[in-house]
């Protein structure tokens, strides 16, 4: 018979995600022109864009260990309440004079100026990272209310309404932005759909995980019965307050999960920063064309992680997903080397078949190997480990394009292909290696 927590509802924690994942896009299309028009330049947007990762390095871990404490949607209040906060200075950024704090001018970085509405939007950028912890916490939640049955199904469920988002988002972006108003229309509407999400989660997100100590069985005796008397069981109350972080990397299978984990959005993340750069300066594309392309890239992504990955998990499991999603991957990023545009649509569509068969399934397996006690910890354990890898990925993407220019999505495919090689392993891995 289900438990309790299995029955949750999973719908309102997709919209959250959804309108997470919106009010985030609206803005991101014009975030460069911003800094630019702010005194930065590329190598300022970089640092800009790492800034979140850098600081959800420190902010992810601490708040999914609070969600093993107190509660999965207490922290979820906390932490969307930290982007409503963002956005609020973010918006206040925008009606700020452009005064020149200082100016940089180097030949290894460039020039640019360093202005008070630019330092404003880091602080913006830093707030939401330190508060970020809402993926790894939604995750540790979906983890909750999943089975082993629909597990990579409700995770790919996820995947959809996050893709979902990044199909609007850039389209109310562009019509909000061609007003007179500029970027002040798109940061409004992300600032009220932080608060749109705060509502949600406040009145129709049921918790699912109460801040109560977890009764754990110790031992139990082979006897059985002695004259009649039947022997009790030992427990022992767990309390999440006494693990410490460093105690998640000594869990059965964790640290090989969490180093995949980290080489994915390594790999990610160093295409994410490169192929913009290319489509403008190897591709010729105007901004129609690559909105048109990561457009095309979000639905296919849809298409995949819904109906194909129901169908791909009746005949394979997740661990073979895994593998064959990688493999995908890496063959899809070698492609991009060409500049001939049906390749290029080629590799996009197994860009969406790998990602959208491997991601969901190598979730479901942290999740599942994860357990019930320490799920939240896990899961921002292993957010930092993705931050730590955007933050790489992003501040060198930049820079290896510079240099070797397409070659570029050769590193992002050795990256892939290595992770593909050693998700091998996880064939070896067994479901009696459950963490309890």
């Amino acid at each position: 018979m289900p438990s309790v927590e299995k029955q949750i509802p999973l719908y309102p924690l997709l919209l959250i995600n959804f309108i997470g994942t919106l009010s985030f896009s609206i803005v991101l299309p014009f975030l460069v022109f911003l800094v630019i028009d702010f005194g930065g330049n590329a190598i300022v947007y970089g640092i800009l864009a790492a800034v979140y990762p850098a600081f959800q390095l420190i902010g992810a871990p601490i708040l999914g260990r609070w969600s093993d404490i107190y509660g999965r949607k207490k922290i979820l209040l906390i932490s969307h309440g930290g982007t409503l906060v963002g956005w609020i200075i973010f918006l206040f950024a925008l009606f700020l004079p452009e005064e020149n704090l200082f100016s940089i001018n180097s030949p290894l970085i460039g020039t640019f100026v360093i202005t008070l509405p630019l330092v404003v939007l880091f602080i913006a950028r830093a707030l939401d990272g330190i508060t970020g912890g809402n993926v790894s916490v939604a995750d540790a939640y979906l983890a909750d209310v999943s089975s082993d049955i629909n597990r990579s199904k409700n995770f790919g469920k996820m995947a959809i309404s996050s893709n979902l988002g990044f199909i609007v988002g850039p389209a109310i972006a562009g019509v909000l932005g061609a007003t007179i108003y500029k970027e002040i229309l798109p940061v409004l509407a992300a600032l009220f759909l932080s608060f749109a999400t705060l509502i949600v989660i406040g009145f129709t997100l049921k918790e699912s995980k109460p801040s109560v100590p977890v009764i754990q069985v110790l031992e139990k005796g082979n006897i059985g019965k002695v004259f009649a008397q039947e022997c009790k069981e030992c427990y022992k109350i767990v309390n999440p307050k006494k693990l410490r972080f460093l105690d998640i990397f000594k869990l059965k299978h964790i640290s090989f999960l969490l180093f995949l984990y980290f080489l994915i959005f390594l790999g990610f993340n160093i295409f994410y920063t490169s192929f913009p750069i290319h489509a403008v300066v190897g591709l010729k594309w105007s901004l129609t064309e690559l909105g048109i392309f990561y457009a095309v890239l979000s639905g296919i992504m849809v298409l995949v992680q819904g109906p194909i990955l129901r169908k791909a998990l009746k005949k394979f499991s997740e661990e073979k997903l895994v593998i064959i999603g990688s493999l995908i991957l890496g063959t899809n990023f070698i492609l991009f080397l060409s500049n001939n545009i049906l390749l290029i649509y080629v590799a996009a569509i197994l860009f969406a078949l790998g990602n959208g068969l491997m991601w969901p399934s190598l979730l479901s397996i942290l999740a599942k190997k994860g357990g019930t006690i320490h799920q939240g910890t896990i899961q921002g354990v292993a957010s930092s480990f993705a931050s730590l890898a955007s933050i790489i990925g992003l501040t060198i993407g930049g820079l290896l394009y510079n240099t070797m220019g397409a070659i570029t999505f050769l590193i992002s495919a050795g990256v892939i292909f290595t992770a593909f090689i050693m998700s091998f392993r996880l064939l070896n891995i067994k479901d009696s290696d459950n963490i309890p």
